[in-house]
């Protein structure tokens, strides 16, 4: 987090561990307060890192190394995507979108080992890969009135339908997750004007909301845990348009295609609230009563629910969601309560 940045919240009450603002100084009362379906609420998304692709081969570097297709994205559209291993195995997920240089957002505990990584590539390309993770600001909006406040922030309509649409002025980038969600993009310098304007019509609420906005949405993270551990069908996301199956060769290329076309699909990802507000993390195991001997499935992600409990995306065996139930960590633990996602799987 960038420490100009951090100072400022912290002067509006914000209580950060890791990068991340855990609340406002309401603790667990700011959870049971929020309310997303009457509230509007504000979050900082600094827990999110941000690489940013320059120079006149990004196009084509990125084009030739992530599972997404490149021609996609441009000044007015994002795209979510994955940088994979050889064997298909998911390195990291991301958004990425364009403003004059390709910018990427994941998770910050993985940008400096992903820009490593991808640099390795580059060789003769004339591309160069910066951490812009301090040097931009990115705040979350959601609930009833978000595309209002939008509207009012940039000064213009919006196209509320625009799934991953992206709107620029000189001093903000916004993207639009949905037609109540929305993130903006702004520089340091211009961050603590917006953050005001902002928190005169939201509320600014933990970063635990915005985990929680993600999993309802069916969209993944993957984190140091979960890294390599699934295949991007695994987390559904030729569900979401992360996958092209038109374009050219990329790490794990054939592995991806191969389980597309020539294999079956045996694990998808699962949307379920566990009634239960023990600690439940990525990486957990998940076990099935009629074969209580070995896992059935993974947490992808876990965040709390504001209508209490904790609300998962979770990498389950399909055959054993159809022969039982699912529970945590052990064949007796908390129920897996599966919840229909908001997109169709493929099969």
């Amino acid at each position: 987090m960038n420490p100009t940045w951090q100072i400022y919240l912290q002067s509006r009450n914000a209580v950060i561990e890791d990068n991340r603002v855990l609340h406002y100084g309401e603790d667990p009362a700011e959870l049971r307060n929020t309310r997303i379906d009457t509230d509007t609420v504000m979050v900082d998304l600094s827990h999110f890192g941000l690489i940013r692709f320059s120079g006149e081969d990004a196009h084509t570097f990125l084009q030739s190394q992530l599972s997404c297709d490149i021609r996609q994205v441009n000044s007015n559209t994002a795209q979510y995507g994955s940088y994979c291993t050889p064997k298909g195995r998911i390195l990291a997920n991301f958004l990425l979108w364009q403003n004059n240089d390709f910018l990427m957002q994941l998770p910050a505990d993985l940008c400096t080992t992903i820009q490593k990584r991808l640099s390795l590539f580059v060789l003769r390309a004339k591309v160069r890969l910066i951490d812009n993770s301090d040097t931009l600001i990115r705040i979350g909006i959601a609930g009833n009135n978000a595309a209002k406040l939008a509207e009012k922030t940039l000064g213009m309509p919006l196209d509320h339908h625009q799934h991953l649409g992206v709107i620029q002025n000189e001093s903000i980038s916004l993207l639009c997750y949905a037609p109540n969600r929305y993130e903006f993009v702004t520089s340091v310098e211009h961050a603590p004007t917006l953050w005001t304007h902002l928190s005169q019509y939201a509320k600014p609420v933990g970063t635990f909301l915005w985990d929680w906005l993600e999993i309802r949405a069916g969209i993944p993270t993957i984190l140091p845990v979960t890294q390599e551990q699934f295949i991007p069908q695994m987390v559904n996301l030729d569900a979401i348009n992360a996958i092209s199956f038109k374009k050219g060769c990329y790490p794990g290329q054939e592995i991806v295609a191969r389980t597309q076309y020539l294999g079956k699909i045996k694990r998808r990802m699962y949307l379920a609230h566990v009634a239960s507000t023990q600690s439940i993390m990525a990486g957990d195991e998940l076990f099935n009563t009629e074969m209580a001997n070995q896992p059935c499935g993974k947490i992808v992600n876990a965040a709390p629910s504001p209508h209490d409990g904790t609300d998962v995306l979770a990498v389950i065996q399909i055959s054993s969601i159809k022969a039982g139930s699912i529970h945590w960590q052990t064949p007796s633990g908390p129920t897996l309560e599966i919840i229909p996602l908001p997109y169709p799987l493929g099969e």
